[in-house]
């Protein structure tokens, strides 16, 4: 029988480096990445719109259809399963209950929306109020999809403050985790 695959699953809200984070890790260990978001989804749907045009019409189409976010989710879950992989998503430590390694990346909505401002430009005023608008509808949305509270990781192995550490910094912390829960599993 096949070994069950190692699976670290990252969350965070938007703009928390979550992306970045499980890119990285997954190149170091060597193992699938697996991050497929509404923002993939938004590029592949509507290819003529500017990137952050199509999310928020992604993102409002999911206020009242359901079938965007538990496609997205299911779809993670699956391909998490399929071998050992780094899953990053805002609820991949919920939709992946069984992985080996769940990990929150945590930040304030302000350092959030400055790194949102940096990698998208724009005006700050106006990233600040659309992420803190985002984690509003998300948090609403979650809870009413699945029941899932987001500010509630506490369940999770590794929280980690993004405002206190570099993103190769989060990396090593992280893969310091795995390391150990790797080397338990014999």
């Amino acid at each position: 029988m096949a070994e069950k695959p190692f699976i670290i699953a990252i969350s965070g809200k938007s703009g928390c480096g979550n992306s970045t984070v499980s890119r990285l890790l997954s190149e170091r260990l060597g193992f699938r990445l697996v991050n497929y978001t509404l923002r993939n989804m938004a590029r592949e749907r509507f290819p003529h719109l500017p990137e952050t045009e199509a999310l928020a019409k992604v993102l409002e189409l999911a206020k009242t259809d359901d079938s965007w976010d538990r496609s997205l989710d299911s779809r993670q879950a699956e391909l998490a399963r399929e071998g050992d992989s780094v899953v990053g998503s805002r609820l991949a430590t919920w939709v992946v209950p069984e992985a080996d390694l769940k990990v929150y990346l945590s930040g304030s909505v302000e350092a959030r929306a400055g790194r949102i401002h940096f990698r998208e430009g724009g005006s700050p005023a106006e990233k600040l109020a659309f992420t803190a608008e985002r984690d509003s509808s998300d948090h609403a949305r979650y809870l009413e999809l699945y029941g899932i509270d987001n500010d509630d990781y506490a369940f999770c192995d590794l929280v980690v403050n993004t405002e206190r550490f570099s993103a190769a910094e989060e990396v090593d912390l992280i893969e310091a985790a795995a390391r150990l829960k790797l080397a338990r599993r014999g």
